[in-house]
């Protein structure tokens, strides 16, 4: 796929279809053509473990370069086809450059998105992949290894506030040498126990857990709870509203425009009490030996949130939560995830729906 821009960096096939089922979960109907925007997570999981096995075999048989070939055709038909994903990309890419026009040698042009899908299709595929081949530790390039090192040799459980930048997969790959670590992913699709059970069975040994959590009460956050204080840790999206609907956000700048990210995240992690983390990975697919870039950021050793100044509290955690994803995307454009509109105007989170 050729440069564009940024300096850095029915049925169908088995394969597509694992795809589809992605886009689906990172995207909605577009806003233009219907009253009310449809939410991301009405969107159908089409993958299926002959998918995942028809990748995986295609990997072993050709190797990944030719793997990566065909997903030139695969994007291309979802840029053609998938209006809204194709839409929804240019409008953050556009949004992107009028933001950080000095990163970029030219404006997003008309194919931009081709490249941000292609991109997602890798990530997509390296997501999948990540449960039958392990990553290669020269390939991951850390940001501070003796800061990582100790994180990851902490016994404590932590919640690690994750984003859809990149493919926090790969993080799976790092962790491998960490056999004894429980992994608990909270996710809000309602096909995460298919998912779950599709990934047990194609890797019996993984320690990894996807939980399906619609809303969080006393009962789900005592199970978290017991969960953390076994030294397990947590994974939850910070840049995706809740099912609730969009009375738990709060306004945030993000490259530039207001936007509103949720609260959950920070209100769990109160009733955690645990160490908080956020963690960001990605994999630069046009350089050599592909590398994948690994951060985590150290973001609070408890998340405290006094009852008069609750609010103010929840709107500091998000500002420096997108703070930081905006510093992953500006380095790396086509490796976020979001293909909805991000910045669609939303009520605000307030204290009254506490």
């Amino acid at each position: 796929m050729p440069e564009s821009g940024a300096r850095r960096d029915g049925d169908v096939v088995p394969g597509v279809a694992t795809l589809e089922s992605r886009i689906d979960d990172a995207a909605c109907a577009e806003t233009e053509q219907v009253p009310t925007s449809v939410h991301w997570s009405s969107m159908r999981e089409a993958g299926t473990l002959y998918g995942l096995r028809f990748l995986a075999w295609i990997n072993d048989c050709f190797g990944r370069r030719l793997l990566s070939l065909l997903l030139v055709p695969t994007a291309a038909y979802f840029w053609v086809f998938r209006t809204h994903a194709r839409r929804s990309s240019s409008r953050y890419l556009s949004q992107h450059y009028r933001f950080y026009p000095q990163l970029w040698t030219n404006p997003p042009g008309r194919f931009a998105s081709l490249k941000h899908l292609y991109v997602f299709a890798e990530s997509v595929v390296d997501k999948l992949l990540s449960w039958h081949v392990e990553i290669q530790e020269e390939r991951f390039r850390l940001e501070d290894e003796s800061k990582v090192e100790q994180i990851l040799a902490d016994r404590r459980g932590q919640l690690i506030i994750g984003s859809h930048f990149g493919n926090l997969e790969y993080c799976r790959g790092f962790m491998q040498r960490y056999k004894d670590k429980e992994i608990n992913i909270l996710v809000h699709d309602k096909h995460s126990e298919n998912y779950n059970a599709m990934m047990a069975r194609f890797d019996p040994s993984s320690r990894v857990n996807v939980y399906q959590v619609s809303e969080f009460n006393a009962v789900s956050v005592l199970a978290m709870k017991k969960k953390i204080d076994n030294g397990e840790w947590l994974f939850i999206a910070g840049d995706r509203l809740p099912l609730s609907g969009h009375d738990r956000t709060v306004p945030v700048d993000f490259l530039g425009r207001q936007a509103h990210f949720p609260v959950g995240p920070y209100l769990l992690a109160k009733g955690l009490k645990c160490p908080v983390k956020l963690m960001f990975s990605y994999c630069d697919y046009f350089a050599e030996g592909r590398p994948v870039y690994f951060r985590i950021v150290d973001f609070a050793d408890r998340i405290e949130l006094p009852r008069k100044k609750r609010l103010a509290q929840l709107e500091a955690y998000a500002i420096r939560f997108a703070q930081e994803l905006e510093q992953q995307c500006r380095d790396a454009p086509f490796h976020w995830f979001n293909f909805y509109d991000f910045w669609a105007g939303q009520p605000a989170y307030s204290d009254a729906s506490t």
